[in-house]
């Protein structure tokens, strides 16, 4: 593996280039180069480097998973580690890497420009509605749970009812699901122009991954926790 250059990675899976970007590596105009060599020139532990791309490379996607059955604390805890946190590490990549596009194409590519406000636009606003899931409905979710097992009565929640949180939490969802299909028809679905280079087609690439994760995350959260949780704090009236 260390006798493989950079650009064979992201080439054959455009993930890789999150990775060597961490490490201050360069995938796009210096991609001919072997992991050996620049992980010598850029002083990185490339045991290290190494178990991280295995590591991506080896991650199956968990396919086929029927989540209806899932007890509501472990779907509320699975959305969190998965979806929060994959959330939570594309963003910083995503937004240096449209920052860049914006700046080196964006004169003859202006969309990109487009492109960047949207997601910046996103990032800030997905920031606030995570929090907003972690601190205050996922925890009342666990409560209900927890409540059920114990049979112990149900404190009324400062927001009234647990709808109320799922509403606005649908609503912020519409406006991600909005501004998404909006990046999708500026950038072509995702398509990048004949002469866009490698970070170019990486970010099309890390793009187009982000808004399925969002697509799952929102369905699993709008089918199938918000209304078993509007069921279950039913059952304590």
């Amino acid at each position: 593996m260390k006798n493989r250059t950079v650009g064979s990675f992201v080439a054959e899976d455009f993930r890789t280039a999150a990775v060597f970007n961490k490490y201050g590596i360069d995938f796009c105009c210096k991609g001919g180069r072997t992991i050996d060599e620049v992980c010598e020139r850029k002083s990185v532990d490339l045991e290290e480097l190494i178990n991280e791309l295995e590591k991506l490379l080896t991650h199956q996607a968990e396919n086929n998973i029927d989540f209806r059955h899932w007890p509501l604390d472990l779907l509320a805890d699975y959305i969190e580690k998965t979806h929060h946190r994959y959330v939570e590490e594309k963003i910083p990549v995503l937004l240096q890497f449209l920052n860049k596009l914006s700046r080196v194409h964006g004169d003859r590519h202006p969309e990109l420009i487009e492109i960047n406000e949207l997601f910046i636009g996103c990032a800030g606003e997905l920031s606030q509605h995570l929090k907003k899931e972690e601190l205050v409905l996922f925890p009342f979710i666990r409560k209900m749970v927890s409540a059920t097992i114990s049979g112990q009565p149900l404190d009324t929640p400062h927001f009234g009812s647990v709808q109320n949180p799922v509403a606005m939490m649908m609503h912020e969802h519409d406006g991600e699901g909005d501004r998404f299909r909006k990046i999708a028809a500026l950038s072509n679905n995702y398509t990048p122009p004949a002469d866009g280079c490698n970070t170019y087609k990486v970010t099309y690439a890390m793009l187009k991954e982000f808004g399925e994760d969002l697509h799952k995350h929102i369905h699993l959260e709008n089918n199938i926790l918000f209304p078993s949780a509007v069921a279950l704090e039913q059952k304590f009236s």
